[in-house]
């Protein structure tokens, strides 16, 4: 598992070195956005973009990017979007409303998901079971933004149950802002319930149908005994990694989701340093989106080894 885990690690580091790189080059490709003139950060920003190399080489330019990093944790300085201020400091301020959003959307996708998987599971081939995967199919079909906008009419519009908008402000956890945020959060929870339903179902529904099952029921266990204490255990061994790579995704946030609530998060803030030409913040924000996607993927895998014995993660034999 050592061997296993270090593995992925050093393949992670090496995939997120070469994206990066892609990246950092594609987007310095692009002209430079214009400064304002008469500005006093103007100064600024034309000193430091002299400091990174604009004018050099784009490996030239990289190397100084790296050195930075490692050497001072110097991510660089907005040119656009936040004139003269750390990326850092900004990326750092937008965190918590992308964390909080994506917390609420996981706390009530996982319990939904996984009752109605196994309600579909239990209730195989029955009008419940095809009604339940019919609606799980078209939830995952629709892409998230459409569901914002079909909430945004219906609740916010024709009810006047929500506001359309997310409340300004960094109170977080008040009533007010909960209330602002559900909006975004239901629209961010059908396709996650949707794919803990599925998986759910699936995944019970072949354990159902094992040998040791009959066994366990031959034994004078009832259904639901059996289900409880034998099914369940095993098919959480698919289930729970899901559960954990939403959990270590939780911060990569929803671009357009962000975007259509006004959710003053890294997702809002990816989209703008594309259109803005933020050279610096688009590099950093490259380099969290991917290192959280990769995170997210190592932590599957290797929770599979942790959650069952059985699997030797790496072997050979």
């Amino acid at each position: 598992m050592g061997k296993y885990a270090v593995k992925r690690i050093l393949l992670m580091l090496m995939t997120l070195f070469i994206i990066t790189f892609m990246c950092f080059v594609l987007i310095r490709m692009l002209p430079l956005a214009n400064l304002p003139l008469g500005d006093p950060h103007s100064d600024v920003i034309l000193a430091r973009r002299e400091a990174a190399g604009y004018n050099k080489p784009y490996l030239v330019q990289f190397g100084i990017f790296l050195k930075n990093i490692f050497t001072k944790g110097d991510w660089g300085v907005s040119d656009v979007l936040y004139f003269g201020q750390e990326v850092s400091a900004v990326f750092v301020s937008k965190l918590p409303a992308t964390i909080i959003v994506n917390l609420y959307s996981i706390l009530l996708s996982i319990p939904i998901g996984i009752i109605l998987g196994i309600l579909a599971a239990i209730k195989k081939n029955s009008w419940i079971d095809h009604t339940i995967s019919t609606l799980t199919m078209v939830c995952i079909s629709v892409p998230s933004f459409v569901y914002a906008f079909v909430i945004q009419y219906f609740l916010s519009y024709k009810l006047g149950l929500f506001p359309f908008l997310m409340k300004a402000g960094t109170d977080w956890f008040s009533w007010k802002m909960f209330v602002s945020m559900l909006p975004a959060v239901l629209s961010l929870s059908m396709g996650v319930i949707a794919g803990f339903t599925r998986t759910t179902r699936a995944e019970l529904t072949e354990v159902l149908t094992s040998e040791f099952m009959l066994l366990a029921r031959t034994k004078g266990l009832t259904k639901t005994q059996a289900t409880v204490r034998h099914a369940m255990k095993n098919c959480m061994v698919v289930v729970l990694p899901s559960i954990f790579g939403e959990f270590v995704g939780i911060m990569s946030g929803s671009l357009i989701i962000e975007k259509i609530f006004s959710i003053p998060g890294v997702g809002q803030l990816y989209l703008n340093s594309i259109n803005g030409r933020d050279y610096p913040m688009f590099t950093m924000l490259v380099v969290f989106y991917t290192t959280v996607g990769l995170a997210a993927s190592i932590v599957v895998d290797i929770s599979y080894g942790f959650i069952d014995p059985r699997i030797r993660m790496g072997s050979k034999k």
